[in-house]
């Protein structure tokens, strides 16, 4: 589907860490700022136990697991939003992501160059006043852009500059978009301007080898400000991921039972991540190949069709569908159908989370 999440904060918070670890790439790391000039880019697979599940039950050639595509952006500065450091290309390259995934430094130690002492929240402020500053320069030119044709009565236009000057209040008020609770004709209507503080974001603590778990000084805080933004937020150690995926399966299991670590984290937030965009995946299994697709949730089957070809939405006829939990039940499709859990769908029905599905079309 061609989603992305933008890797944004501070330089040398770890950004370009966590996305080697992610991607298995080679980022270029440095300890210094604006060592990520130009965006890095990468399609990261999404964990799910259910493809085993799945393929454990039905033979295939080959097993294909959803994707996202995860963006290194360069670090962002105070005074981005004009044009400070590399602000407006960072900018730029932030508005073309569909959710954010904000890096805040939670450790210590004099091993990362910073000026002065660790402040997560302080970094967070610097973000998304920048965010926010921009947001506000870009509504206040649409509010101007369309009061032309407001004043000729346009019932549309007249609605457009309504909710862009509603936007302008919430920033000039120091808000983020997101948490302003804005309807859905009111979100249509904001859409096309790109506004980075209307996308989703998951905070990444950014923590030490010994603080896993989240719960030191730093990464409460950052804790705290997501409960209080109604967003999300996750514990890393950027340092012991990028070590973790250089090993191989056997010692790699072995070097997290020592740590008592039973999930990657890194695993943990591209599940987030892939949450946080709203997505859900249902899965087409046959003896070519079981595969897991990205819809939306509330997508209806020719929707979720469409993933696969654009031209199966229109052709869509109706579903054959029954769950991984049924599979994983009665064992092999046969004995799904039989026991009367293979259900025949049309194209009113709201795909699920976990859905098999088989489609009909038409010539």
């Amino acid at each position: 589907m061609g989603l992305s999440c933008g890797i944004v904060g501070l330089p040398n918070v770890g950004k370009s860490t966590l996305f080697s670890a992610l991607s298995s790439a080679k980022a270029e790391i440095g300890n210094f700022p604006f060592c990520t000039i130009e965006p890095n880019q990468a399609v990261v697979e999404v964990p799910d136990a259910r493809l085993e599940i799945v393929h454990r039950h039905i033979q295939t050639n080959r097993v294909l697991p959803a994707v996202v595509k995860m963006i290194d952006i360069a670090g962002l500065v105070a005074g981005a939003s004009e044009g400070e450091g590399l602000g407006n290309k960072f900018l730029s390259n932030i508005k073309e992501c569909d959710a954010i995934l904000h890096v805040v430094r939670c450790f210590g130690g004099e091993k990362v160059l910073r000026e002065g002492a660790v402040d997560p929240l302080g970094d967070i402020e610097v973000i998304e006043l920048e965010l926010a500053l921009a947001d506000l320069e870009t509504v206040r030119r649409n509010v101007e852009r369309v009061a032309k044709k407001a004043r000729l009565g346009d019932k549309e236009v007249i609605f457009q500059k309504e909710v862009f000057e509603k936007a302008v209040v919430a920033l000039e008020e120091g808000k983020q978009l997101r948490a302003c609770g804005w309807s859905k004709d009111e979100c249509k209507a904001l859409k096309p301007l790109f506004l980075m503080t209307m996308k989703p974001i998951l905070y990444v603590a950014n923590v030490a080898d010994d603080d896993l778990e989240g719960e030191g000084e730093y990464a409460v805080q950052v804790a705290a400000h997501a409960k209080a933004t109604a967003s999300e937020w996750i514990p890393i150690c950027g340092d012991l991921e990028a070590e973790l995926r250089t090993m191989d399966e056997e010692e790699r299991q072995m070097f997290m039972e020592e740590l008592g670590v039973r999930k990657l984290g890194l695993d943990r937030l591209i599940q987030a991540s892939y949450s946080l965009l709203g997505l859900r995946t249902y899965f087409t299994a046959g003896e070519k190949e079981i595969r897991a697709w990205t819809i939306h949730q509330g997508d209806t089957a020719p929707v979720g069709a469409g993933v696969i070809h654009s031209d199966f939405e229109k052709k869509f006829i109706r579903a054959e569908v029954y769950s991984v939990a049924d599979l994983e039940e009665f064992a092999t499709e046969a004995a799904v159908k039989s026991a009367g859990k293979l259900r025949t769908e049309g194209r009113d029905y709201v795909l699920q989370d976990g859905d098999i599905c088989h489609f009909l079309l038409g010539s």
